[in-house]
This record gives structure tokens, sequence and C-alpha cells, in this order.
């Protein structure tokens, strides 16, 4: 891992990759450089493992990627040994296949958890151990001495509460917590301009528009991440190619009151089939995840730009 004192040099070339996360950038790298071991909290799609990686890069230290959820048992996650070479040769540290958590500890990686709390309990006391000793015994192998550069980082989406574990205050005692949010909107159209290359600035800027509409309406307890704007910008293009239909060239964040409905219509068929599935409706709500969409569209492309004329 690099000296203290390249964290600066090293922070400018992480800003110049990721979009929009100055202050998140800050807090994380002082974190992992500090020797922390990490939580990040936040809906899907907000930049976290992004963030990683690129740190990772930097540091040229191993990303481990894992995912919380009821199969992660502790033997998933630190190894097993090989059930045929034990049957010829018994039980050895040679024949022992090392999970994922000892893989990131051997090498001295980061280990990223997505969906920490969907792991089982026995299996957070396992990570718990391997934080605060920076150790693991393993039965007829040994123990397993961390690398310093190894870290554990665990996400978690603060508004999905299915099938979740109630993390204890050991978890917490024992780990920083970083509350990540989604970008502001400029952030998201440059996002969405980069990663749908081939979508126009008029379809990206709609696409984040209406992407960004669905987390804000009381009918919908979850709206969708900025990847929801970047598939409609895809399948929207795609869509009005197929159907020859001519994209305006408004670069405006906002519509204009003519655009053709033509290019209306393709959009809000490419909005049901992007979007509908990434919103998750409230409880109380009287309606589905199209008809939402559908006012979402009427308020983007037909009230807004009407409201916004002059007179």
């Amino acid at each position: 891992m690099a000296p203290i004192t390249d964290l600066a040099a090293i922070r400018s070339r992480i800003a110049a990759r990721v979009v929009g996360r100055e202050r998140e950038l800050d807090l994380i790298l002082a974190a992992v450089a500090a020797g922390r071991d990490l939580i990040l909290e936040g809906p899907p799609g907000t930049s976290k493992s992004t963030l990683l990686r690129a740190i990772t890069s930097e540091w040229d230290v191993p990303f481990v990627l894992v995912e919380g959820n009821a199969d992660l048992t502790p033997s998933r996650l630190v190894g097993h040994h090989n059930p045929s070479r034990v049957l010829r040769e018994d039980y050895s540290p040679d024949n022992f296949v090392d999970g994922p958590l000892l893989q990131a500890m051997r090498v001295g990686g980061f280990l990223y958890v997505e969906e920490f709390n969907r792991a089982p309990e026995d299996t957070i006391d396992t990570l718990l151990t391997a934080m605060a000793e920076r150790v693991i015994t393993v039965p007829r192998v040994g123990a397993v001495d961390a690398h310093p550069t190894f870290r554990v980082v665990a996400s978690m989406n603060p508004y999905d509460n299915v099938g979740t574990t109630r993390l204890s205050t050991s978890v917490h005692d024992r780990m920083c917590r970083l509350v990540v949010d989604y970008q502001d909107a400029d952030a998201e159209r440059e996002i969405v301009v980069r990663r749908a290359d081939t979508a126009s600035v008029r379809v990206c800027a709609d696409a984040v528009a209406v992407t960004r509409a669905t987390r804000k309406r009381d009918d919908i307890a979850q709206g969708s991440s900025v990847r929801g704007a970047i598939d409609l910008a895809l399948v929207a293009t795609q869509l009005c190619a197929m159907r020859r239909v001519e994209v305006p060239e408004d670069p405006s964040a906002t519509p204009s009151r003519d655009l053709p409905t033509d290019y209306t219509g393709a959009f809000l068929d490419a909005m049901l089939v992007t979007l509908s599935g990434r919103i998750h409706l409230d409880d109380t709500a009287f309606t589905t995840a199209e008809g939402v969409l559908t006012e979402i569209w009427q308020d983007h492309f037909l009230l807004s730009p009407a409201a916004a004329e002059p007179g």
C-alpha cells in the first residue's frame, strides 16, 4: 500500500476516474489508509464498488468480491479441503482451498462484501475475528496471518430490510461507517454520457431526469439507480434507430415543448422495459410500476415543458 505521503497524489489520480464522489473518496481513502475496516451504506448504483476498484487499482492490491447471502457460510468464506484429495491423501494444508477471506488475507487485498447484512450471523462473526485479530486459525491448516494491507469493506442497502440481519454493536464498534447517497444531476448525466456512449446528449438528459424522478415520489419506496438511466439511454437509442425515429439534437438538460411525439413515444416504451423492474412501489400505492412510470413520463415531456412556456 502506498505511503501516507502519497495519498494526495493517489487521490488526484482516482478522482479523474470517478464522477462526483470527491468527499466520499477522501473519507474512504483516509479510513483504509488508517488501517480501518469500513461499512458503506447506501442504495445500489452509487459507485461504491467503482470507488473501491479504483483505490485497489492505484494501490496495486487485489479486490476480492463476495456477495452476502444465506449461502455465504463460514466454510464458504474461509475455505475447505478438497474432497477428492482428502480421500487420497487425508487432510493436509496442501489440499486446502482458500475461500475469499483467506485469499484476501494472504495477499493483502480488500475483501468487499456486498449486502453485508444478508450474510448469516456466524459468517459475520468469522469476519469479526479476522478484523479484530488479523489472523484466522483453520483446523488442520494452522494460523493464517493477514497481510498489512488487508481490509474488510462491506456494503449495505438501507432501504431493503427483507431477509437481512440486524448488525450487532460488535460489528459497528469495529468498523467505520460512511453513508453514500446518489450523485447530483450533473454527475449522473456525465456518468450516463460516459457509459452510454452511443446515446445522444438529449437521450442521456431525458434518461437521467426520469430516473431521478423515480426517487422522489411518495408512491415509490425505492427508485432506480443510475444503472437504470444507462440502460434507458441505450435501449431508447436502439429503439429509435429501429423505428427510424430521429432523435432531437437539443442539448439542454430539460426538454422543450415541441419534441416529436414519435421520439417521446419511443422513450416511454424504453422507460417501461428498463425501469419497471427497478422501482419498488410503496405498500400503500394503488397502482402499477407501469402506471407510475407513465405519470413520470407525462410530467417530464408534457407538463413541465408546458409550465415553463412563457405566458
